[in-house]
């Protein structure tokens, strides 16, 4: 039986990981930092981890490439599956120390560098005909306008602080001073409106197209831009294709997701995203293929291998994005979401594994 090494236990997205990767008949083994997390991860109570490993220290430690390396090599050759960006791209830049020990799908670090670059991001979209917000290289001429840092996820920023709104040009001064400590000359881009959604795809060594799954955002926190706390999986070709040129056009490999509003390319995830646990719903094997093809198997891409229409909620995230909806007057999108609370999936919830969701709102409560 192949085993598969799954990292930062912490990370909500572990436990789709490790539940799609079990039930595919693979033995999953769970690493998580003692300085990173105080808790238990919820995702070394599934039933389907085979094995919860702690590691001394952080991700951001000079030494974790090494610990973890040495957890890869008490295995038979495992595929390494990285959920933490920090551990991603720290054996992105030691990929010929992990090579002989595990198998996995990571880009080089140059182009993972790249895709985290949303101005080589948006000039890249231009050279291929895909549609991207228009960019201002000085003042802008118009307003609302977005002002991001070339790559904020370097800064360590939380996703809502990656970017400011700039209503007119007092506040877009303002938001320039604010980014100022990160990027002195950050992206500006019209803001740009309609429906928010994302194309995840998986690419192997040679670039051919793996798995997809396509999901729009239907509510996120906070309510004024924030991640998603509700989604609703679909299926589009078009949104899919231009992902994967964009993608391959920089020789990607590996697990990414491009982010669209309006039909517009924002920016680009390359590593796992934060509505990963939608591919567990919905039922898509992209987690599996990944495995399988990082092991050396041959995988055929099967458009729409999962089930579309499906939404899923974080509990504690959409319950205090409804809340703010009500507090904030807004209705319709109140009552709409409160449907929801009925009929849509709970992302962590599983009748066949519901020990991680009990331990998640356990550790929730602990922390606070």
């Amino acid at each position: 039986m192949t085993t598969v090494v799954v990292t930062d236990g912490k990370y909500r997205a572990s436990i789709a990981a490790v539940r799609t990767l079990g039930r595919a008949g693979y033995r999953v083994v769970v690493t998580q930092t003692r300085k990173d997390s105080a808790l238990p991860p919820p995702v070394f109570s599934s039933r389907y981890c085979g094995e919860g490993r702690w590691i001394e220290g952080a991700a951001a430690d000079e030494e974790y490439p090494d610990r973890l390396l040495a957890v890869l090599r008490e295995y038979e050759r495992p595929v390494l599956f990285c959920v933490g960006a920090v551990t991603l791209n720290a054996v992105a830049r030691q990929r010929e120390r992990f090579s002989p020990s595990a198998d996995f799908l990571i880009a080089p670090p140059e182009v993972l560098d790249a895709l985290n670059d949303k101005e080589a991001v948006h000039r890249r979209c231009e050279e291929l005909g895909i549609p991207v917000p228009r960019a201002y290289s000085a003042a802008p001429e118009r307003y609302p306008v977005v002002i991001k840092p070339h790559c904020g996820e370097k800064f360590g920023l939380k996703a809502r602080d990656r970017y400011r709104i700039a209503e007119d040009e007092a506040s877009y001064r303002a938001a320039l001073a604010a980014m100022a400590p990160y990027d002195p000359a950050p992206l500006v881009q019209e803001r740009v409106t309609g429906d928010g959604a994302g194309a995840s795809l998986l690419l192997g060594r040679d670039g051919a197209l793996l798995g997809a799954i396509c999901h729009r955002r239907v509510r996120e926190y906070p309510i004024t831009g924030g991640p998603s706390t509700c989604c609703e999986s679909f299926y589009d070709p078009e949104l899919i294709d231009r992902a994967y040129r964009l993608l391959r056009s920089f020789g990607f490999q590996g697990l990414a997701m491009v982010e669209f509003k309006g039909g517009y390319v924002l920016e680009v995830n390359p590593r796992i995203w934060g509505s990963f646990p939608l591919t567990a719903c919905a039922g898509s094997p992209i987690a599996a293929h990944y495995a399988r093809a990082a092991a050396g198997e041959a995988v055929a891409y099967a458009p729409a291998d999962y089930t579309a229409g499906l939404r899923m909620r974080f509990l504690l995230n959409d319950t205090a994005a409804l809340l703010s909806l009500l507090r904030h007057g807004r209705v319709g999108p109140f009552c709409a979401g409160v449907r929801d609370c009925f009929t849509a999936r709970e992302a962590l919830t599983d009748r066949d594994d519901p020990a991680p969701m009990r331990r998640y709102l356990r550790n929730t409560l602990l922390r606070r």
